[in-house]
């Protein structure tokens, strides 16, 4: 029971940065199948980050010097200025059309940290796929939860939830690359 708790709170942390980002992506009235393609594509990186950082391990921190935070940064950015100029054309409609690509660089952006987790996963666990799955599921229903409030935010305060949203997403950028 221990061992679930300890991995459980690993899986929090590591999906506090997907739930946040997700209130912000939330408030651009994202259609529900976008949100569970979102969802799906977070919970499924956050699965094989780990592996892979299982997998390959030490070989990688000896080769890169891999900066998450400044990585994830510039992909918000990214995205604050993208829902920005869709939100400046004004449209009726602030549907964000999230590719499978930008979909899935949001979902890498996220899951770095799962990564970092997964070279150090054999000293937290001898059980790692159910580990992995845990983190899956765990940031699978995060960005779900995230993706829900963002959007009744949006329906509930309109235009205003927009700008909050870019303002979050610009803010969360900008920490993570100080950070």
């Amino acid at each position: 029971m221990n061992y679930f708790f300890n991995v459980l709170l690993i899986a929090i942390a590591l999906s506090m940065d997907t739930f946040s980002l997700s209130l912000g992506i939330g408030t651009y009235n994202i259609s529900h199948k976008l949100c569970l393609k979102i969802s799906l594509i977070v919970g499924i990186m956050h699965f094989l980050m780990p592996f892979m950082g299982d997998i390959i391990g030490d070989k990688i921190v000896s080769f890169f010097s891999l900066n998450s935070n400044l990585f994830l940064g510039c992909i918000l950015i990214f995205i604050a200025i993208n829902l920005l100029i869709e939100m400046l054309k004004k449209e009726e409609s602030l549907e964000m059309d999230f590719s499978l690509l930008g979909i899935f660089l949001f979902a890498f952006g996220v899951s770095i940290d799962a990564f970092s987790t997964g070279l150090g996963l054999s000293a937290i666990t001898n059980n790692k796929f159910l580990a992995m799955l845990i983190f899956s599921i765990v940031s699978f229903a995060f960005t779900m939860i995230g993706l829900a409030i963002g959007k009744f935010a949006s329906q509930k305060l309109g235009k205003k939830a927009s700008i909050l949203g870019f303002l979050l997403l610009m803010a969360l950028g900008i920490f993570h690359i100080c950070k």
